[in-house]
């Protein structure tokens, strides 16, 4: 059902050390990284993902403190990740991004986002290539 969840850290390198040493602990470590050049918010915004082989918990830079949340849902496929989608905006959220690719998260990686009611990410997604 959920395939990852994320947190906010205002100080990055401060809450990367502490998770690098509590996941560690039980056998995680940081599986992905990058920065996020583009990002209007945060031009640069740093990201890293902990798992045992693929990234399940994310902590993401924020300017201020964060009060909404992520959260992923599992999709069979892409044709889910597009139900989804239509689903979550036609019940009345908030488009986020839509149905399509996001190669910077790897290569088979198809996702769509809408913001639920109180403004939390809420997204569906595949990982198995078209």
């Amino acid at each position: 059902m959920i395939d990852h969840l994320s947190t906010y850290a205002t100080d990055f390198d401060a809450t990367r050390r502490f998770y690098e040493a509590a996941l560690g602990a039980l056998g995680h470590a940081v599986v992905a990284e990058f920065d996020m050049p583009d990002d209007p918010d945060l031009p640069g915004r740093r990201a890293c993902a902990f798992g045992t082989g693929r990234p399940v918990f994310w902590v993401i830079e924020a300017k201020v403190p964060y009060e909404g949340r992520h959260i992923a849902f599992s999709a069979a496929d892409r044709a889910q990740v597009d139900a989804f989608h239509r689903a979550a905006v036609g019940a009345g959220g908030t488009d986020h991004g839509a149905p399509g690719p996001r190669p910077i998260y790897h290569e088979h990686y198809y996702g769509s986002f809408a913001l639920d009611p109180d403004g939390n990410n809420v997204e569906a997604v595949c990982h198995a290539p078209a």
